[in-house]
């Protein structure tokens, strides 16, 4: 017997992994970060790609409310595949069969960040979108945070953004001051942060203490599983390939905040972009015909 509402079994593991036992947490995570492969595997295969004990899986299973692996593997299967993404997941298989050689890298990649970004393109990321917006604009300040090689979309955000939009600070050059900065936050301030598997405990640590502190936090992030998620107050997934790593979709949605930001406030910005424009001209920053 399954749960009632068999919708919300990802949602429901999200809720009360971080309450199990440091296997079952374990294997929590291993199924948010492969939700559309579990439907093809068996209790033995789960255990083993997990790196946890059958007896886990099935504790694992009794505290998410069902009674066997089945129930619980139908219900993963039918929320990470629409009924019609089952088609198209057939599809793909069958041409990819049908390849004799792999294409050359840049279409492999091409194709690849063309994927990324349609799955990523779902109907939460969009309402999300919306209400990011509307944080946004009811900010006083916009603090922004990535590190690793996601710093890199913290400091795209900024550079964009601050092209008509003054009220930003960037928080990845200096992480060792990292809780000073945000000690210094004022109630309206909003943080921004980009936080990617493998997660690092700077991150996590300065996003719990922000929100301690009462700001809402934006996560753009991979997995629902990241231990960020309990602490943001909105949640802008994109996909990832393990095998390919790609910057493409979050570099796509850093583009349209900044693009439907310009629009909210259209009036302001372009004055200020033109000025810019006349500025960096004047100055011989940038060339002009």
């Amino acid at each position: 017997m399954s749960l009632d509402n068999p919708g919300t079994i990802i949602n429901k593991i999200v809720e009360i992994k971080d309450s199990l036992p440091k296997k079952q947490r374990q294997l929590c995570d291993y199924i948010l970060k492969n939700t559309q492969s579990i439907g093809l595997i068996t209790v033995k295969e789960l255990a083993t790609n997990a790196n946890v004990g059958i007896s886990t899986v099935m504790r694992t299973i009794n505290s998410l409310g069902y009674e066997n692996f089945n129930d619980l593997r139908k219900d993963i299967y039918d929320e990470s595949f629409p009924s019609n993404s089952r088609w198209a997941l057939k599809k793909s298989i069958t041409e990819v069969q049908k390849e004799e050689g792999r294409d050359p890298t840049l279409i492999q990649v091409w194709k690849e960040s063309v994927n990324l970004l349609n799955k990523s393109l779902d109907a939460d990321l969009m309402e999300n979108f919306e209400i990011t917006i509307d944080v946004i604009e009811k900010s006083s300040h916009i603090n922004i945070l990535g590190s690793r090689p996601y710093k890199a979309t913290a400091l795209y955000l900024e550079q964009l953004l601050g092209e008509f939009y003054s009220k930003i600070r960037q928080l990845s050059h200096d992480t060792e001051v990292i809780y000073d900065r945000i000690l210094q936050f004022e109630k309206d301030e909003i943080l921004v942060v980009f936080a990617f598997e493998p997660y690092t405990n700077r991150i996590i640590e300065a996003v719990k203490l922000a929100h301690e502190l009462g700001n809402r936090i934006i996560l753009i992030t991979d997995y629902i599983s990241c231990p960020v998620i309990p602490y943001a107050s909105v949640i802008l997934k994109v996909e990832i390939n393990k095998e390919q790593f790609s910057l493409v979709p979050i570099i796509a949605l850093i583009e349209a905040l900044v693009i439907e930001i310009g629009k909210r406030s259209s009036k302001e910005s372009i004055e200020r972009l033109k000025k810019l424009e006349k500025t960096l001209i004047e100055k011989n920053v940038i060339f002009s015909y």
